[in-house]
């Protein structure tokens, strides 16, 4: 998963020490708990050594899991989760997107409307707790033994926008076709079900021509890119919303 994930290249793995970059297979298990508890082991020798360690990334839940840790959330009902798959299967990823909305309205914004896995544990949730994902994210900070500062990189979303769509041109470019062709037949792993490689996915089974593949990933990944903002809007009170550029903060 190198092109769909958008890997830093070799010359940046060379410049700067990059950690959980490659450290694991797309066969092995892994979770924002699993996570946090490798990135604080990994956090208490790098601090020995670093006065400052940059955590970078948008996926604010494992962000929320590092410096806040987890909240204790229900374990997954079997059968309702059978019930949602078996919705998935007869309906499809947009009918499950759609039950979260009517649910939890506000919450579901944070969710990725294209990943099944996460839109099921979200409705367990909301169902089993009867709270809004909002409350149950920011519930219960965990004290950690080191200072946090956020800082969020924003743009204006048009050039947002047109950035995640060259940027996808860019990875077809570099082959992402193959590559998603190569991991075609593990495409039922939990790993393989996220933006960019559902659509390739969908493609190679005949649901859609690849230009319509292509528009649907730029389409999916700005929607993701606009809930990332929801979910550091939600937490606002602790970050830096200053537009920084990189030269400002490196």
């Amino acid at each position: 998963m190198t092109i769909g994930t958008a890997k830093p290249n070799q010359q940046q793995l060379n410049t700067v020490p990059h950690h959980f970059i490659n450290h694991c297979s797309i066969h092995d298990p892994y979770n924002a708990g699993i996570f946090e508890r490798e990135a604080l082991s990994l956090l208490e020798n790098l601090f020995k050594k670093h006065a400052t360690v940059i955590v970078c990334g948008g996926t604010g839940l494992y962000i929320k899991a590092l410096c806040e840790g987890l909240d204790k959330l229900p374990e997954a009902n079997d059968e309702l989760r059978e019930e949602l798959q078996q919705l998935l299967r007869l309906e499809g990823v947009t009918t499950l997107h759609k039950l979260l909305v009517q649910l939890d309205p506000e919450g579901s914004k944070t969710v990725d409307a294209a990943n099944p896995h996460r839109l099921m544990r979200a409705i367990e949730l909301v169902k089993a707790t009867g709270k809004s994902l909002l409350e149950l994210k920011l519930n219960n900070a965990t004290t950690r033994p080191f200072r946090i500062q956020h800082i969020y990189m924003g743009i204006d979303r048009p050039e947002l926008y047109s950035r995640i769509n060259k940027r996808v041109d860019t990875m077809m470019e570099q082959g992402f076709e193959v590559e998603a062709k190569d991991l075609f037949p593990y495409k039922h792993l939990k790993a393989l079900q996220t933006v960019g490689y559902n659509e390739l996915f969908d493609y190679l089974e005949g649901k859609y021509s690849l230009d319509e593949a292509v528009n649907l990933i730029k389409q999916h990944t700005r929607n993701y890119a606009k809930r990332q903002v929801t979910w550091f809007k939600s937490i606002d009170s602790k970050i830096d919303y200053r537009n920084f550029k990189l030269d400002e903060i490196v």
